[in-house]
């Protein structure tokens, strides 16, 4: 049975699920659906055209479904859609898409930090944690497992890969590869997330592979083409050498910069 206090708003229209708690004085809209066992917190405002799935847990002050800060935007039925077991915590902003791909999408078991913004048309993937006031722009793709550090931003049509860690403060104007970390200012390859591999129980063989490749696209003497070949030719194909090919066969921005001799981690990372 929901919990639904008497000080809230809920509108009539609000499709809510079986177990939902909903504090004093949260807000939910008519276009808007809550799936089972989510917790939307004092003051959180959920907005027309949310979705937001299962066992979510959505803490005050923050903002679901507002329109897009997009001056092309015209009131267009856009949607954003939040997987079941993710964490949104106090004053995130996550806002609807536009016609550009009608939804924001941020997938199963995501953690949200405090003050980050995900804009419209985002895709976010499964598992990715937002530190605190991270800020992306609109169509940022993140890939399944990223973490991206406190005070980082994304810019506008931007990807960052699944397994990837991005530093705190850092800025992505590039696009990020899978299975790496990303630092420094301007951004650049700062070797293989081996500790985020690990935790997510890639074989020792498996994580030195991805070393091996990120060797000969980021630390050998090779333009992004050369090395894309070296790469097709040296390592059979697997499901982690065909994500890192593809991805940086298919990225439009460009992807993060090389390291310079003085602030490469090869020692750490191969």
């Amino acid at each position: 049975m929901s919990k639904i206090s008497s000080l809230a708003h809920i509108h009539p229209d609000a499709k809510i699920g079986d177990n939902v708690t909903i504090d004093p004085f949260a807000v939910v809209q008519g276009e808007v659906t809550i799936g089972a066992g989510t917790h939307v917190m004092s003051h959180a405002v959920v907005m027309d055209g949310s979705i937001i799935g299962k066992k979510v847990t959505v803490y005050p002050g923050a903002v679901i479904g507002a329109t897009p800060q997009d001056l092309k935007f015209v009131g267009e039925k856009t949607t954003v859609e939040i997987g079941d077991g993710s964490t949104i915590r106090e004053c995130v902003t996550v806002n609807r898409g536009t016609k550009e791909k009608w939804k924001t999408v941020l997938g199963k078991n995501c953690l949200i930090m405090a003050y980050a913004h995900v804009a419209h048309d985002c895709i976010l993937g499964d598992n990715v944690i937002l530190g605190n006031a991270v800020q992306l722009a609109g169509h940022v793709e993140v890939g399944n497992f990223a973490i991206i550090s406190g005070l980082s931003g994304a810019v506008q049509f931007t990807r960052i890969g699944a397994h990837t860690y991005v530093a705190g403060h850092a800025v992505v104007r590039k696009d990020v590869p899978p299975f790496v970390k990303g630092a420094r200012e301007p951004m650049s390859f700062a070797g293989v997330n081996k500790v985020g591999l690990q935790r997510a129980k890639f074989s020792p063989e498996k994580i030195q592979e991805i070393a091996e490749i990120y060797k000969i696209l980021f630390i050998e003497k090779n333009i992004t083409s050369s090395a894309l070949d070296k790469i097709e030719s040296t390592f059979p194909s697997s499901v982690e050498r065909d994500a890192i090919v593809d991805f940086v066969k298919s990225s439009k921005t460009g992807i993060i910069k090389r390291p310079s001799k003085t602030e490469s981690d090869d020692d750490k990372a191969f």
